[in-house]
């Protein structure tokens, strides 16, 4: 099949390249000319595992391209738009400016018979205002959610676990099918369902899992006033099968470009319908989410006697979370920033969102390995769980640091092992 992809950031482009590998013929468009010219000679502008190789690989076929004329996709049978909806400027909701473009751009461009496919998180009732215009012109829509981790999203794309289809037509949604071919052959589930129901499939799994994450955040919080150990209780408590223990990790809490907008969004949208108080527990949520950072800087305080003033702090991490280089929303720059605020000198290290981080935090300072964030630190902070911070060795940062204080904010490092070398280890919800 021919497809076009609107949008080519971090969904647009994965799903461009993931769709030339399951066979179809691929144009992207994006108003953006300078990111359209890096992907067109095959070079990713951001750090995802595997993108950069099936991107360059189907660029070199011939079976991808990118453009900034959306006239070249005029014949395409399916129009995926995969624009981003971030929050508003000193509000909760969602800004839906470029979403209504691109499916405005698309219905005056698009053949009809075709269907314009919505990939971008959107309060619900979006498609049903955003459809009569499009069917006006011959084009059904079709709302197909996204459901990507950065770090994993070839995986994701390529291998989900399910397909969600919302259409108000049944050729419709057979025609997205085809799409999709090659992988539903392989026996995966695919959920069809009305406009609203598929909307709020992406609000609601990221909403649960934000609530799952908060609430063992909770449970560290009262671990610490009792002195008890909240990864030994969220390993006693995932042993039930009913809860089970993915997204029971208790830490510095979430961030990034998806679960914080998407909660305050849909918790804006709920207002909106006057059913606010039935997600009234997200502010709880978000809530909790923040107070970790917060108790994170706290924490350093206490090991640095009381008072950050004149102290060296070493900051490893600065991504939201490995694998990416995704700063947005991201909890290691709050806590790295408040930790400035306070009065230290703090160096930063992470192994790919260093280049992002200077131009959002340029005042923080930014080393050139984990070694060189930690010299002569008096307190390290470990923020993004990079698999080569986990690896460092007490005996080799004992080499750098002035004082050997230690936070462990994603609750992966072995105290045992880091208080033995005589360092002194803190964590969150741990004794």
């Amino acid at each position: 099949m021919k497809l076009s992809v609107i949008g080519t950031g971090y969904l647009g482009a994965t799903h461009a390249a993931a769709m030339a590998e399951l066979g179809h013929e691929v144009i992207g468009i994006d108003v953006d000319e300078t990111k359209i010219g890096r992907l067109a000679t095959g070079e990713v502008p951001f750090f995802e595992p595997g993108l950069p190789e099936l991107l360059s690989k189907h660029v070199a076929t011939g079976r991808l391209r990118f453009t900034t004329d959306l006239s070249a996709v005029a014949d395409a049978e399916v129009h995926f738009v995969c624009v981003g909806t971030p929050q508003k400027p000193g509000e909760f909701a969602a800004d839906l400016q470029y979403v209504d473009a691109a499916f405005a751009a698309v219905g005056k461009v698009a053949a009809s018979g075709s269907i314009a496919v919505g990939k971008s998180t959107v309060p619900v009732g979006t498609a049903a205002r955003l459809a009569p215009s499009l069917r006006a012109r011959g084009v059904d829509l079709v709302w197909n959610p996204e459901f990507l981790r950065e770090g994993f999203a070839v995986e994701d794309t390529l291998r989900p676990d399910r397909i969600v289809i919302g259409s108000e037509s049944p050729a419709a949604a057979e025609t997205l099918e085809r799409c999709y071919e090659a992988i539903i052959a392989t026996g995966l589930p695919v959920v069809h369902a009305d406009f609203p129901t598929a909307e709020l499939v992406k609000v609601a799994a990221n909403s649960f899992l934000a609530t799952k994450i908060s609430f063992i955040n909770a449970m560290a919080e009262i671990c610490e006033v009792v002195g008890a150990d909240v990864v030994k209780l969220a390993e006693a408590i995932g042993h039930d099968e009913r809860i089970g223990h993915k997204f029971l990790r208790a830490g510095l809490g979430f961030g990034g470009g998806c679960l914080p907008k998407d909660i305050r969004a849909f918790m804006a949208r709920a207002g909106e319908l006057g059913v606010d108080q039935a997600v009234a527990f997200l502010k709880n949520v978000d809530e909790i989410n923040l107070r970790r950072r917060a108790r994170m800087v706290d924490l350093a305080r206490e090991l640095c006697d009381g008072s950050l003033a004149g102290r060296r702090a070493g900051v490893l991490g600065a991504a939201f979370k490995p694998n990416s280089d995704d700063i947005r929303d991201s909890p290691a720059l709050d806590v790295a920033y408040a930790i400035q605020k306070s009065g230290a000198a703090v160096w930063v290290y992470d192994p790919e969102a260093m280049g992002n981080a200077k131009e959002t935090h340029p005042t923080l300072a930014y080393a050139a390995s984990a070694l060189d964030a930690c010299q002569d630190a008096d307190v390290v902070l470990h923020l993004t769980e990079w698999s080569e911070f986990r690896d460092i060795t007490p005996d080799t940062l004992s080499e750098v640091v002035r004082r050997k204080n230690i936070i462990d904010g994603r609750n992966v490092l072995d105290p045992e092992l880091w208080r033995d070398a005589g360092w002194h280890f803190r964590a969150l919800g741990r004794p």
